[in-house]
């Protein structure tokens, strides 16, 4: 559970692809409760769901940074992800298509040898 919130080593594509959909479900369920609660101005709801938006907002670029690694590119890459939708949507479906590197890279070892999922 602690490795998804370290953007080192390197991530599958099923793996990035199952926690892209989980986390951009939570970021679009968060959009909807902070509007409905700027609507009624229930204001610490709007907050709560503002820090639930950040947090996946940065759990999934950590895990497009690990996806980035697994490519064999650099994690500066991800910046292009804070770019508004639908550039984003884009880039994270990019990443979820694009096959990783064989074997080690200077990343780590071939995650499609030590994930689980």
């Amino acid at each position: 559970m602690n490795e998804i919130f370290k953007p080192e080593g390197r991530i599958s594509r099923r793996k990035y692809l199952v926690l892209f959909l989980f986390f951009y479900f939570t970021n679009i369920l968060s959009l909807m409760m902070m509007w409905q609660s700027y609507q009624q101005e229930a204001w610490p709801t709007f907050f709560s769901f503002t820090i639930v938006l950040i947090a996946s907002i940065v759990v999934l670029l950590i895990q497009a940074i690990k996806r980035f690694h697994d490519i064999g590119m650099d994690w500066k890459y991800a910046l292009y992800l804070l770019i508004p939708p639908p550039v984003n949507f884009i880039g994270f479906i990019w990443l979820a298509a694009k096959k990783g590197q064989d074997g080690p890279n200077e990343y780590g070892p071939d995650p499609r040898k030590t994930d689980l999922i």
